[in-house]
C-alpha cells in the first residue's frame, strides 16, 4: 500500500473507532505528521485522559502508553511496536528501589516519568524534566532520593542545595552518547548559535548551554528566541517541530548520534497496523495503576 492510500485508511479507521493517534517529538518525521498532536510524553498522556477518544494509539515507547492507562483506563491505548522500550526505565526496578529506601528513615522518592509503572507505584511523587526542580523543592525530607536519571538528577541537586538529592545510577543511553568534545566543536563551527540542552545530557555538557530545558521548553524558546542559529542537544526527531516553527531559523544538531533507535521503531505502516487490529494495548494491573497514578497527581498538585 502506498504512502498516501495508508494515510487515507488511517485517518478512516480513526473516524470509524473514535481514535486519536498522538505521537512524542522524538517519532519519525511521517508519525509526527500523521499525529492529531504531538509533544512531551506526559503532556500527551494528560491530553488523552482529557479527551473523548476511546482509543488512544501512542506513538511513543512503552513507559509512555502505560502513563497513559494510568490516567485513563476506560480507555484502549495501543502501543504501535511493542518491542520500543526505554533502556533507561529499565535501568531501576522495584525490588531495588526498596532496598534503598529501607537504608533512610527519612526519604521521598521522586520518580521521574521515564520510568515503569512499577516503579512509579513504588515512589511518592513523580516529575518530568520540566518541574523536577519544582517537586524536588517541595520534598518534605532532608534527603530526596531521585531515579531513574543520574544526570537530570545532578542538574537538579544543583539547583536545590538544601536537600540532599541521592543518584539513581540510570541514564538516557542517547542522550549519554555525547560527549564534551561535541559541544566544543559545535561552539567552534557555529559560534553564532544559541545551545539548547535537554537536562538528560551529561553535566559536562550542560555547563556550555545557553538553555537548559524539557523537549518542549527547547521548542518554545527556539520559538520566542531573536537569535537565528541554534545547537540543539536532544534526540533528532525534535528538528522536525523546530524546522516547522521556524522556517527562517538554522538549527544544528549537536550530536549525530542523538537518536533513540526506540523512538525511531515505529513506522507508519505501524501505525496502520495498531488501528486495523487494534494491536497492541498496553494495560496496568490495578493496584500498581491507582498507586502510580497517585504518584502522579501528587506531581500535579504542587505544579
Amino acid at each position: 500500500m502506498d504512502k498516501q492510500l495508508m494515510v487515507q485508511e488511517i485517518e478512516k479507521m480513526k473516524k470509524q473507532k473514535n481514535a486519536v493517534i498522538v505521537a512524542h517529538y522524538y517519532q519519525l518525521d511521517e508519525v509526527q505528521e500523521i499525529a492529531d498532536i504531538t509533544g512531551d510524553s506526559f503532556a500527551l498522556s494528560r491530553y488523552c485522559a482529557n479527551s473523548r477518544y476511546d482509543t488512544i494509539v501512542f506513538c511513543g515507547v512503552r513507559f509512555m502508553a502505560e502513563s497513559a492507562y494510568i490516567l485513563s483506563p476506560e480507555k484502549k491505548v495501543l502501543l504501535p511496536v511493542l518491542s520500543a522500550g526505554c533502556p533507561m526505565a529499565e535501568m531501576a526496578t522495584v525490588e531495588e528501589l526498596r532496598r534503598e529506601k529501607a537504608r533512610y528513615d527519612d526519604l521521598t522518592v521522586v520518580c521521574y516519568v521515564n520510568s515503569t509503572a512499577e516503579v512509579k507505584a513504588e515512589s511518592d511523587i513523580c516529575c518530568t524534566s520540566s518541574n523536577a526542580v519544582k517537586v524536588v523543592k517541595a520534598a518534605k525530607t532532608k534527603n530526596v532520593l531521585f531515579i531513574p536519571d543520574k544526570n537530570l538528577g545532578a542538574y537538579i541537586k544543583d539547583k536545590v542545595p538544601e536537600k540532599n538529592v541521592i543518584l539513581w545510577d540510570g541514564y538516557c543511553i542517547t542522550h549519554e552518547r555525547a560527549r564534551e568534545d561535541s559541544i566544543i566543536k559545535a561552539r567552534e563551527r557555529y559560534p553564532e548559535a544559541e545551545a539548547l540542552m535537554h537536562p538528560e545530557c551529561n553535566p559536562k555538557l550542560l555547563a556550555y548551554a545557553d538553555f537548559i530545558g524539557s523537549t518542549k521548553q527547547i521548542i518554545d524558546h527556539a520559538k520566542k528566541s531573536n537569535k537565528r542559529s541554534f545547537i540543539i542537544g536532544t534526540e533528532k526527531g525534535i528538528m522536525y517541530q523546530l524546522k516547522k516553527d521556524n522556517p527562517e531559523k538554522e538549527f544544528h544538531l549537536l550530536s549525530p548520534d542523538f537518536v533513540c533507535f526506540n523512538m525511531k521503531k515505529t513506522k507508519l505502516n505501524d501505525v496502520y497496523l495498531a488501528l486495523l487490529n487494534e494491536q497492541y494495548e498496553i494495560r496496568v494491573d490495578e493496584d500498581i495503576r491507582r498507586r502510580a497514578e497517585n504518584a502522579l497527581v501528587r506531581m500535579l498538585e504542587i505544579t
